[in-house]
């Protein structure tokens, strides 16, 4: 958490709250979460006087565009973009404070500290990391039924791990491949070789549906995720399968199970995902 949809809602969330506002100064109160450059005051002094044009997502990661850089931001397990008022009190966990023009403050907090943010300059960062070795966009025009069989054709690893593999298809986290996979009828430990074309048309349909849906209903809230107006996402309440452990299966009764694949807590319907 948070994975694309909830993503793709902070930042459509971000371009209603910081689009077009100029950055006055920039306060650093935990260096580790700057990657990039590895000086903080550079980092700090480099992002002044620069207006934020518009804000856009590449898999789980947020790009700010500003007028001649681009800011990379991760938000990991925790982190928040929020707007305030100057004066407003800080949070005990405000690790990074864009102060605007207008007077209004962007803070990045983060619980668990597990967020990075990398500044680059145009052009830069999508050549290099983090950004650089992701694969397909899941809702992006380019992911075709076609692409998606060629991606997944002839590898042998179980389809579950591969698909959270994000240099094969960006953002999509336990959730949603566990989603997925329900509606397309496929057990989670199937090897990716082994689908059938049918199969695969199926799952890719299935993707590209839950994670719509997801976006449409603003994303998750399984457990502290907000939009960056402190808003929860409603998804959570449409899940068929991710969560409902010993629950009877939506579809047919079953009992819906939970394993573990590729190190990852997995719900799977045994009698709608039976593993062949």
């Amino acid at each position: 958490m948070p994975e694309l949809p909830e993503v793709e809602t902070v930042k459509r969330t971000l371009n209603t709250l910081v689009q077009g506002k100029r950055i006055q100064k920039v306060t650093v109160r935990l260096p580790r979460i700057i990657r990039r450059p590895d000086d903080i005051r550079m980092f700090e002094t480099m992002l002044e006087g620069h207006t934020i044009e518009r804000v856009e997502r590449r898999g789980k990661f947020l790009r700010f565009l500003l007028d001649g850089l681009v800011l990379v931001s991760h938000l990991r397990m925790e982190g928040r973009y929020g707007l305030y008022a100057a004066g407003e009190p800080l949070d005990k966990h405000t690790h990074v404070i864009f102060y605007f023009e207008d007077g209004t403050e962007l803070r990045y907090t983060d619980v668990r500290q597990f967020g990075t943010m990398d500044l680059f300059l145009p052009g830069e960062d999508l050549s290099l990391p983090p950004l650089n070795k992701l694969g397909l966009e899941p809702l992006d025009p380019k992911f075709t039924p076609e692409a998606f069989r060629d991606l997944l054709s002839g590898k042998n690893t179980k389809i579950k791990p591969l698909l959270l593999n994000q240099a094969y298809v960006v953002g999509i986290g336990n959730i949603y491949v566990d989603e997925s996979l329900h509606r397309a009828g496929i057990h989670p430990e199937t090897a990716a070789k082994s689908l059938t074309a049918e199969q695969l048309d199926r799952l890719h349909q299935a993707i590209v549906a839950t994670l719509t849906e997801a976006v449409n209903a603003g994303g998750s809230s399984v457990k502290s995720y907000v939009n960056g107006q402190g808003v929860s996402g409603s998804y959570q309440h449409k899940l068929l399968i991710y969560g409902r452990k010993d629950q009877t299966c939506y579809s047919c009764g079953s009992v819906v199970e939970k394993s573990v694949v590729g190190g990852r807590g997995t719900h799977f319907c045994p009698s709608c995902q039976p593993l062949l």
